[in-house]
């Protein structure tokens, strides 16, 4: 969406201009995100500007996410965090759901003012599992990359199925005023990762989640 700038007389208040300027773009697509009512088996989230609607997830998605939700948890077990899935991350009117993310398993006390999901500020790893098709690659590769950078999340994990003959990229350091990460480190399927830091440090990403590299 582009807005035309226009130039307004001296004399109008910042109050006046504002009236006329309209609500705030992220206040629209907020209120509108609030209101939608999707068919079942899709999803919408509010990322960079825009709200963006796809479907849920297909089988091989499915199995890579539920493979790490479950090693998540038997590693954060006996913890006060857990590993969350169809939540809503919420971040200044933006919207987004994680295929999985580590909170405190007591949300409650990290809900936003609306009641629609886990504010970012408390969650301290996302997980996104890339799906076929330039969109959705660019979404969870780029777009999604630089809103977790700019809400400050501390860990961001990407397992792309689709990145040569798979691979898997670990951000971390976000530099939330250059919406980017200060170290990225990047390994083909069937090299371990381990996450540096947080609730989940330590824990090892490898074949036993993404299975082994593509032939």
């Amino acid at each position: 969406m582009t807005a035309l700038a226009q130039e307004r007389p001296k004399t109008m208040s910042e109050a006046q201009a504002e009236s006329l300027n309209g609500p705030d773009l992220d206040e629209v697509l907020w209120q509108a995100w609030k209101a939608m009512e999707l068919p079942e088996g899709y999803r919408a989230e509010i990322i960079e500007g825009a709200i963006e609607v796809s479907p849920t997830a297909r089988r091989s998605h499915g199995q890579i996410t539920n493979r790490l939700r479950r090693a998540l948890d038997r590693f954060l077990d006996g913890t006060e965090y857990a590993c969350h899935q169809d939540v809503n991350v919420i971040h200044k009117r933006k919207a987004w759901i994680p295929d999985a993310f580590i909170a405190p398993e007591d949300t409650e006390p990290c809900g936003d003012e609306d009641d629609m999901g886990v504010k970012a500020d408390a969650v301290h790893l996302i997980v996104e599992v890339v799906s076929p098709g330039k969109r959705n690659q660019d979404r969870d590769r780029i777009r999604k990359r630089r809103e977790y950078a700019r809400a400050g999340i501390p860990v961001y994990l990407l397992i792309d199925d689709y990145d040569g003959q798979g691979a898997v990229t670990l951000f971390t350091g976000p530099r939330p005023e250059k919406a980017d990460w200060e170290d990225i480190h990047r390994v083909p399927y069937g090299t371990e990762v381990t996450i540096p830091e947080g609730p989940a440090k330590g824990f090892v990403v490898g074949e036993g989640i993404t299975g082994p590299k593509r032939s």
